[in-house]
């Protein structure tokens, strides 16, 4: 009986230690099988990412910074250069091993770097304890760029492991404020910011090399691991369409009329209207590249110095539009044989519209009221084309778009759709308010005028160049981005320029005049408009004078505004045409001496 009770217990063990078992090796095999899972990620899935890791632990790699490319004139003459100076960077593991084993402390390291590098201690002990996008401890830094030697040997005399020394570039302008608005400048990393150091920054920045080498856990160089070191690739330079001597007159008289009229700013742009190139380009005041933030009290002040006005502003163009109302008509042979009548006013649906002599300039033919600059003759001339033939011919000839010249923040001017536009607004865009233009998007029509019809995109790069190891010069790019096309005819265009050179030799413009030289001209006085009450505002004009010589075949074109010149005296021919006759009598003797004139 007993013995079949211990047989029957027997039986029922049996089965519960298998089910034990397989519980057991299940739970084995389970826990085996997720530890595989488990490496196969770490090694396949997380390798990348813990290789890098051990690569940044183990390996010490030093960037060095190309030397950007210089900003030249038409003739070669420095405008931008980058200077020798001294960058210093951290290798943040060895600098820790370092302030561990000499005791040092952190604060006081970078209170002293603080004191000889003119930094915040605070902003110092941040870049020490600079980490990675994972979180992890970065194990390398940039302190400081653009160091001087004075401050280097001071840095190198603290004799602390783990700071790295390696040259460097600082930008430099040799002539001061001297182009500042178009040459721009660059912020503390090196990188353009405005003007052609934004525009071409790719081109001039380089491309930087490295030296990195295997190290132990002190930092010390592996013996059998030879340092990878490769060069940098300096960058490009830029050859500019500016002469830096018809730039130095056109500097000059901007400032001069700047002072003599106690105005607000003063522009001024020269061109050779047969191929787009900008000889010289200014807006005063300015800024010095060198030192870009003075005089700033704030960030609104620093992009009022820094602003291109030729290329960013927009403004009512006034009278010197005349020349777009008179070209439309000539091309539609309208109203160019009529007379017209000036009583010193002229109403448009019972609006008031004056002339800018109240005492009227009497019966006058197309060409008077060129001559005169009439408005009530241009309000009329305006009627007859109607806005069916005059706004899209404003828009042939570029205005309402930006040209695409090659500087950085172009405004497009405003131009309102012709569906919009009422008899009011035709009567006063035929003389040059109520729409916006850019000065170099005048340029680029009033160089068409010049050229025999053909629209050009202005630009101030000639070529892209860099020095081959013989310093012999390579040229790698040349301007080909004209935009040419065809937007009126040269017949035509030669008989408006005629009528131009009436204007400085009997008109509007007789202070432009100069013996010899064939001026043909356009002056333009326009009222300035405040955004705030949306009325044009009370004693403020911008003052503007369009050239170009010789009439007959212009090499020459010019374009002088004066924004808001003094309440007593704000006329363009008494304050733009005078700038624009000193200049061309300054650039035309200028270029017969070298024999540019042929």
């Amino acid at each position: 009986m007993n013995n079949n009770k211990t047989k029957s217990n027997e039986k029922v063990k049996k089965p519960k230690l298998k089910y034990r078992f397989l519980v057991v090796a299940f739970t084995i095999s389970m826990a085996f099988f997720l530890i595989i899972i488990r490496l196969g990620y770490i090694m396949i899935g997380m390798g990348p990412k813990y290789k890098a890791i051990a690569d940044d632990q183990q390996k010490s790699e030093i960037k060095i910074n190309p030397k950007r490319g210089s900003i030249l004139d038409r003739n070669g003459n420095e405008l931008a250069v980058s200077a020798g100076v001294y960058e210093i960077d951290l290798d943040l593991k060895t600098l820790r091993q370092t302030l561990n084993s000499e005791n040092i402390s952190a604060d006081d390291l970078a209170a002293k770097l603080g004191s000889i590098l003119n930094m915040k201690p605070k902003e110092i002990t941040k870049i020490f304890n600079s980490t990675l996008k994972n979180g992890l401890p970065a194990s390398s830094a940039t302190l400081k760029r653009q160091v001087e030697k004075s401050e280097v040997d001071k840095v190198k005399a603290l004799n602390v492991r783990g700071i790295v020394i390696s040259p460097d570039t600082k930008r430099f302008y040799p002539n001061g404020n001297f182009l500042s608005s178009v040459l721009g400048t660059l912020n503390s990393e090196g990188i353009g910011v405005s003007g052609v150091e934004q525009a071409y920054n790719k081109e001039m920045m380089g491309i930087p090399g490295r030296n990195s080498y295997e190290k132990d856990v002190k930092s010390n160089q592996l013996p059998y691991e030879d340092s990878q070191y490769v060069k940098p690739v300096d960058g490009k330079n830029v050859v500019l369409s500016i002469d830096e001597t018809i730039q130095e007159y056109a500097e000059t008289a901007a400032e001069k009329a700047l002072k003599d009229n106690n105005a607000k700013s003063v522009s001024v742009i020269v061109m050779n209207p047969k191929n787009g190139e900008v000889l010289a380009m200014t807006s005063k005041p300015d800024f010095d590249p060198n030192n870009p933030y003075a005089g700033s009290k704030n960030s609104k002040d620093t992009a009022a110095l820094w602003q291109n006005r030729s290329v960013q502003n927009t403004f009512e163009p006034g009278s010197i539009f005349k020349v777009i109302t008179s070209a439309c008509a000539i091309e539609n042979n309208i109203g160019v044989n009529d007379a017209y009548t000036c009583n010193g006013s002229i109403k448009v649906n019972k609006v008031p519209i004056n002339c800018w002599d109240l005492n009227g300039h009497g019966t006058e033919s197309f060409g008077d009221i060129i001559k005169n600059s009439c408005n009530v003759g241009f309000v009329e001339l305006g009627s007859k084309l109607g806005k069916d033939k005059l706004i899209p011919f404003i828009q042939r000839m570029g205005f309402g778009q930006k040209t695409g010249i090659d500087l950085p923040g172009e405004a497009a001017g405003i131009l309102r759709d012709q569906s919009k536009i009422n008899n009011v607004d035709l009567a006063t865009i035929a003389f040059g308010q109520g729409l916006g233009v850019t000065q170099v998007q005048y340029m680029a029509a009033f160089n068409a005028v010049a050229n025999g019809g053909t629209w050009i995109r202005p630009h101030v790069m000639k070529q892209i160049t860099h020095a081959d190891e013989n310093s012999k010069t390579i040229v790698d790019k040349e301007y080909s981005n004209y935009g040419k096309k065809t937007v009126y005819n040269a017949g035509e265009a030669a008989t408006l320029r005629q009528y131009l050179v009436k204007v400085v030799t009997e008109g509007v413009g007789k202070k432009a005049f100069v013996k010899d030289l064939d001026i043909a001209g356009k002056t333009g006085t326009a009222q300035i408009a405040d955004p705030k009450t949306g009325t044009y505002a009370a004693g403020k004009y911008m003052s503007s004078f369009a050239g170009m010589a010789p009439s007959t075949d212009p090499k020459i074109t010019m374009l002088v505004s004066v924004e808001e010149p003094g309440a007593s005296n704000y006329y363009a021919s008494e304050v733009a045409a005078p700038v624009a006759k000193d200049l061309f009598t300054e650039i035309f003797n200028y270029l017969a001496i070298k024999g540019d004139l042929k």
